[in-house]
């Protein structure tokens, strides 16, 4: 019994001496955090995705108010964000467009043909091992899933073969990007209406027998656009978002349907009567001179030859256009 309590009681010696340690060295080796850091995480969305090229928010905060980061570093959070952080730091700044991934590929199974049935494992790395992956087209999206695995936001899913990127969910943390071993996911504009949605880089009627929906390299999208906002390159074609109106002729005019465009979604120029003052600015500016009037007259817009570009719109200077 005597040793028993001979033991407890050094035990309880043993914990009161190192929580006295303890407290000493607590106060001794304390490090002063800058409240600011604090703020700062506290503003940010805390999903530690690594975007900004960090280990999570925590650092992102501290390399933020040592200046060894933008207060625009992180993507996910976007405006809000940024517009919380500039109050904290006292210092002006405005995130910049927002971005979301998009896989650029429209051939799914109805669409591709196939090399083989891959029986192997859910993952795009290990089926591209295999002749580089299942589907005739080499350059296409293996819909395999890994991007769905690694995205934090559930922003991608796998509909019959190609994956497919929810924009209203995407954060642009890019690890779907980094992740997929074909190449074929790109940011775009988050109000871009226009994208090609194809990654081969072969020609003609090689693309034809491997996707029904594939750029062919044809050049009728870039001789289409009244902007020089589209060229092809290595045979395929690319477009200049900050050229761009998605006035989408280049969708219309593809044969092969390798350009999305929201079509549904197009507004054409419409001339406000009453505050049109026949300045003419909307007709010299048009590119393809669809609006017509005589100097101080009120002018008209060609419904059926306007492509919705908003050239006219942005252009007006008694804002008499509008875009329906």
């Amino acid at each position: 019994m005597n040793g028993i309590v001979t033991a407890v009681g050094a035990l309880g010696g043993l914990g009161l001496a190192f929580g006295v340690i303890l407290a000493i060295a607590s106060k001794v080796f304390h490090v002063e955090v800058d409240p600011k850091i604090t703020e700062v995480r506290d503003a940010l969305p805390g999903a530690n995705c690594g975007a900004c090229g960090l280990p999570g928010c925590d650092a992102l905060a501290k390399a933020i108010v040592a200046g060894d980061a933008p207060i625009t570093a992180c993507p996910v959070g976007g405006e809000a964000s940024v517009e919380a952080i500039s109050k904290i730091m006292g210092i002006e700044a405005a995130a910049g467009e927002k971005m979301v991934a998009r896989v650029l590929c429209k051939g799914n199974y109805d669409r591709t043909e196939k090399k083989y049935e891959y029986q192997g494992i859910a993952d795009c790395k290990a089926s591209a091992m295999i002749q580089g992956g299942d589907k005739a087209c080499s350059f296409g999206c293996l819909g395999n899933g890994s991007c769905v695995e690694v995205c934090p936001f559930d922003a991608i899913r796998v509909v019959n073969g190609v994956a497919i990127v929810d924009p209203e969910k995407c954060t642009a943390c890019e690890k779907c990007i980094k992740e997929c071993p074909k190449n074929i996911i790109e940011l775009v504009p988050y109000k871009q209406k226009t994208v090609v949605d194809c990654s081969n880089h072969e020609f003609g009627k090689t693309v034809k027998e491997e996707c029904k929906v594939g750029c062919i390299g044809c050049k009728i999208c870039e001789k289409a656009c009244p902007f020089d906002a589209i060229t092809v390159v290595d045979n395929i074609a690319r477009i200049d978002y900050e050229k761009c109106t998605n006035c989408m002729v280049c969708a219309e005019k593809c044969p092969t349907k390798a350009i999305t465009a929201l079509l549904e979604d197009r507004k054409k120029a419409t001339i406000i009567e009453d505050k049109c003052i026949g300045c003419t600015i909307c007709a010299k500016n048009c590119p393809v001179e669809c609006i017509s009037g005589e100097l101080k007259g009120v002018h008209v817009v060609d419904q059926d030859k306007c492509i919705g570009c908003g050239v006219c719109y942005d252009k007006c200077p008694k804002d008499a256009i509008e875009m329906r």
